[in-house]
């Protein structure tokens, strides 16, 4: 017990504070990391509040159980910290502005699940200043783009905020790359070389993490501020399904507010012809509708229980508009899984995968597979011929997943 007397000293002191609301100022933004045996400030500096009190109390609850009971008195409800937690993201947003590049957060193992920030704000203002009913749907084009010509792509991307349609009566304030959730598919061949640029034209940080890159992350993945630009340049090693995402801490939150895609890295060798497919899953976590769009909820995330499950950013987009190939073609999905959180049990219903690649293909095929398991932030590439006509479902064999969205229709037509 002793080595977690010093968080129990600080927090019993700090449950007087936590009576008396205190909100950020732009000056004083709040992180708060919780490690080891003490709560303490990083990236930038405040001072304690409600949320920081119950923050620490929750880490402690973990190592003492009974104590989150004991200590509910001092929580404030949830309305209330969602209304202290908008505010204290708009003031923070501003702040930002001139946060210093060193001040930025990156990801680590400490930073992904216990930092509560309040200068990470949902994207909501920005979406705000789009009518709802403007924003436009659009089918995400599963089809895999043809990589460079020359063995070279060069990316400049922009980070910003923007209003997405993921059905009829949902608008997302999301975080996006490029404008777009999932962003864009990224095609290149093992050993070519990408050369990428990001902007950041949001006001809270952003990054970029590859996981086709083997780079140093604390340089080339970190984390840049309104108006500020990151570059790097890689060349993937090995073929596979790939995921990108923002790793600007914390990671579950940039993640699951829009903020991934995949790259497609394929083998020097042609693999066999094929109609060639991208599927991402990922999860939404949202909050009620307000002037027609719906924000991403944080709280959600921690708690994993998904709003909608989706292939490439729209519940059910594929059975409004299937995916059409012709009898004898040869299909390859590229699977990515974004998560943030949950597998992906992929499945085609009346089908089996003739070849799937469990690792970078052509290398160590596995025949013929039923379903298999896509973890979160994982790839996998899955390959069948399809000789039989007719509406073959592909689904996320977790079914209460594929009921929010994540299912689609491949039409073979004779």
């Amino acid at each position: 017990m002793t080595d977690r007397a010093p968080l129990l000293s600080s927090l019993l002191k700090d449950a007087a504070a936590a009576a008396t609301p205190r909100s950020s100022t732009p000056d004083e933004p709040q992180v708060i990391v919780l490690g080891g045996d003490a709560a303490y400030p990083i990236g930038f500096h405040g001072q304690s509040n409600r949320r920081t009190f119950i923050a620490r109390a929750s880490a402690l609850s973990l190592a003492i159980p009974g104590l989150g009971a004991a200590l509910s008195a001092c929580a404030p409800d949830a309305a209330k910290t969602a209304r202290d937690s908008a505010q204290a993201g708009d003031a923070a947003a501003a702040g930002m502005k001139g946060a210093a590049a060193g001040d930025l957060q990156n990801s680590s193992s400490r930073l992904d699940t216990s930092v509560i920030t309040a200068d990470h704000a949902h994207a909501k203002a920005a979406a705000d200043s789009v009518s709802a009913a403007n924003v436009q749907f659009h089918r995400y084009d599963p089809a895999l783009p043809p990589p460079p010509a020359n063995g070279v792509l060069k990316l400049n991307w922009r980070a910003y905020s923007r209003a997405v349609r993921i059905d009829n009566s949902t608008v997302l304030a999301a975080w996006t790359f490029e404008g777009d959730v999932p962003g864009p598919i990224v095609h290149v061949r093992e050993g070519d070389t990408v050369e990428f640029t990001l902007t950041n034209d949001d006001s809270v940080p952003h990054s970029m993490d590859f996981h086709a890159a083997q780079i140093d992350p604390k340089q080339a993945f970190r984390s840049v501020g309104k108006g500020q630009s990151v570059t790097f340049t890689f060349k993937p090693r090995f073929a596979g399904a790939f995921m990108y995402h923002c790793g600007t801490a914390p990671v579950l939150m940039h993640i699951g507010s829009g903020m991934y895609g995949a790259i497609i890295v394929s083998p020097r060798a042609p693999l066999p012809a094929a109609r060639e497919f991208v599927l991402v899953q990922s999860e939404y976590y949202l909050s009620a509708a307000v002037n027609g769009t719906r924000a991403f909820d944080y709280q959600k995330m921690l708690n994993t229980q998904p709003d909608f499950m989706v292939f490439n950013g729209r519940p059910n987009q594929y059975i409004k508009e299937p995916i059409r190939v012709k009898r004898g073609d040869r299909v390859r999905f590229w699977v990515v899984n974004c998560g943030p959180t949950h597998p992906s049990h992929f499945h085609v219903v009346g089908e089996q995968f003739d070849t799937m690649y469990l690792g970078a293909p052509p290398g160590a095929p596995i025949r013929g597979v039923q379903t298999w398991d896509v973890p979160a932030g994982g790839g996998m590439v899955f390959e069948l011929v399809c000789d039989v006509p007719g509406e073959f479902p592909f689904v996320n064999h977790g079914f209460g997943h594929a009921q929010k969205g994540a299912i689609g229709f491949l039409i073979v037509e004779a």
